[in-house]
């Protein structure tokens, strides 16, 4: 009898679509049953290895030795993971299995994980790729039904591996470059160092931003309160309150309403989810990832590593059942209306469609969940429902009015549909008030003046860093360089960019500042002295999110590796031959220039 070897990223997918096939038998680190066999990789089982491996010299430290640039890449697998990768390796050289089945997370790092253990256990034979956006036990067998061919993913194999290549060079010779220079250990990296600058300039800015006070007069009737136009200096606008008492009353010079849409918010992709969890429940973008990824492999949601925030046309008729399903687990007895093309786009799906509940949360029980996974559900659950639904339409009214010869202004709005609204207020009430209604005043109206006051202002600093913001401008850092038909912006991608936050933290870069729930993100003196001395090239979102945008072009086919790779070897040539010591910098002496065993980028 003939096996399929089915290889998964982590041990508890293995368990999931062992199950679903019938690989019932529990063996020493694999599933058995039904034709198939199981395993798991526990994430990366193969990596790149030290530069130690390539020549002894590289066991210390010495500017003289850069750059590190191997010709032949060499892979290493570490103690704690032989055992798994010396598994996989007996299962691939069974006689009896004549075919592998890549089931390692369907994206770019997937791809890599499956194909490094692949390659380093020497194995030849055919495989097939299972490529799911849900772990729904009817996503996995349509999905063994429609197993894809190996060759329409080397391309994506192609681009993850001039990835790993390129933090490898960019990382250690920049490392190992600026740690010798300064005499500390610095960790420099190709995405790492771009965000710690983002950090730094704005912390710069809000430093350097000094407020202006400004003075507004404010008149209030029996039912406006209405305010003029900036003044800078105090004693004019005292002038103007003043001589506003002494009229007694204003003028209604205009009232001009307009009836507006607020179309529904875009279904969650990871980093517009990762953001709003960071604002509303005070989650870092790392635990909204293991969060998500936690419910995924509960079946309860869709892939979470995705930069989608559409789905694709033929899921449009089940759209509405999946709604009302939804709804009724949330306990949320209103009718929705579902309009199903508001969130259909074949155009903007990439690799997978946007984060949503799966049916299968029918049957979760919701209560028993971990706090932390019943919280991100409730947001993507919130977020399907709401943005599949009617738009918010409201009539917004400004009134002119004028007084002691200045002009005054008041904006309003009244509420004619909720729509979308009213399914996230229900479960998410707005802190804050939308401006209220105003009265029903007519041009000309002239009405008795209640009040009128100086009011004292000042202009305000952009605000620190949240984690929520910090995704934000990742995701569009060097956006207005890159062509707008470009689809991939920004500095790394949705499943990586949480783990460059943590890096910047552990390497202490930067530090998480303020309350329990609402914390902020600061850069550390080190962190500061460090984007102090990097070239500009380095530390620029604009050369990263150039390289995303061709790693991209490599999954699509239209770009070249070998160019790629090349144009990566001239930097780093280039950062070695022009690097100098800044005197004016100086860092904590904590370097040594003999590596430690197992010393990581």
């Amino acid at each position: 009898m003939g096996y399929r070897l089915v290889i998964t990223e982590k041990p508890s997918v293995a368990a999931a679509i062992a199950k679903v096939i019938g690989a019932t038998e529990r063996k020493d680190g694999y599933f058995q049953g039904s034709g198939y066999l199981v395993s798991w990789c526990v994430g990366h089982l193969v990596e790149l290895a030290m530069p130690q491996a390539y020549d002894e010299k590289y066991g210390k430290w010495r500017k003289e030795d850069l750059p590190i640039l191997p010709e032949k890449w060499k892979y290493q697998i570490y103690q704690s993971t032989k055992k798994q990768f010396q598994t996989l390796k007996s299962l691939m050289a069974r006689k009896d299995v004549t075919e592998l089945c890549c089931a390692t997370d369907a994206g770019r790092e997937g791809e890599l994980i499956f194909r490094l253990v692949y390659h380093q256990a020497g194995c030849r034979k055919p495989f097939r790729r299972l490529w799911i956006s849900s772990m729904e036990d009817s996503a996995i067998r349509e999905g063994f039904q429609n197993l894809k061919p190996s060759a329409e993913y080397d391309a994506l194999y192609n681009a993850a591996l001039c990835r790993e290549r390129a933090d490898w060079i960019i990382g250690i010779n920049a490392s190992r470059l600026y740690s010798c220079l300064y005499d500390s250990t610095l960790n420099v990296g190709r995405v790492v160092t771009p965000t710690l600058a983002m950090l730094v300039e704005r912390e710069e800015a809000i430093k350097a931003f000094v407020p202006e006070l400004f003075y507004t007069v404010q008149l209030q009737t029996d039912a406006i309160r209405a305010s003029s136009k900036r003044f800078s200096n105090k004693a004019d606008a005292e002038v103007l309150a003043a001589k506003c008492r002494e009229d007694h009353q204003v003028r209604v010079e205009s009232v001009e309403t307009k009836e507006k849409t607020e179309k529904p918010p875009l279904l969650y992709d990871l980093t517009s989810l990762q953001r709003d969890a960071n604002k509303v429940l005070g989650f870092s973008a790392q635990q909204t990832l293991d969060t998500l990824q936690s419910l995924y492999e509960k079946k309860l949601v869709t892939y979470p590593r995705t930069d989608s925030r559409f789905l694709t046309e033929d899921m449009a008729p089940s759209l509405p059942e999946l709604v009302y399903q939804v709804a009724a687990a949330l306990d949320y007895v209103v009718d929705i209306p579902v309009h199903a093309g508001q969130v259909i786009n074949n155009a903007k799906v990439t690799d997978h469609h946007a984060v949503i509940p799966t049916r299968e949360l029918s049957n979760a029980r919701i209560a028993e969940l971990p706090k932390a996974e019943s919280e991100i559900l409730k947001l993507v659950a919130v977020r399907f429902m709401a943005a599949a639904g009617d738009p918010c339409r409201y009539e917004e009214t400004t009134i002119k009015l004028s007084c002691a010869g200045e002009a005054f202004t008041v904006k309003g709005k009244t509420i004619l549909q909720s729509g979308w609204k009213e399914i996230v207020e229900h479960f998410y009430p707005a802190k804050e008030k939308d401006a209220e209604a105003l009265p029903r005043v007519q041009e000309g109206m002239i009405i008795p003046l209640a009040k009128a006051e100086v009011k004292d202002g000042k202009t305000k600093p952009q605000q620190h860093f949240t984690e929520g913001s910090l995704l934000h401008a990742m995701e569009t850092a060097g956006a207005e360089d890159i062509p707008d038909d470009a689809e991939r912006k920004g500095l790394g991608t949705p499943a990586t960019r949480a783990g460059i936050i943590e890096k910047l933290i552990q390497r202490g870069f930067a530090v998480r500042s303020g309350d329990k729930k609402t914390k902020i993100l600061l850069p550390t003196e080190k962190g500061v002295s460090l984007v102090t001395v990097v070239p500009e090239k380095l530390k620029s979102p604009m050369m990263t999110a150039e390289w995303e945008q061709k790693l991209l072009q490599m999954e699509r086919q239209s770009y070249d590796s070998a160019c790629f790779m090349e144009e990566i070897g001239a930097f780093v040539r280039e950062l070695v031959d022009t690097a100098e010591v800044d005197p004016s910098i100086s860092f904590a002496p904590s370097f040594h220039r003999k590596a430690k065993k197992g010393r990581k980028r």
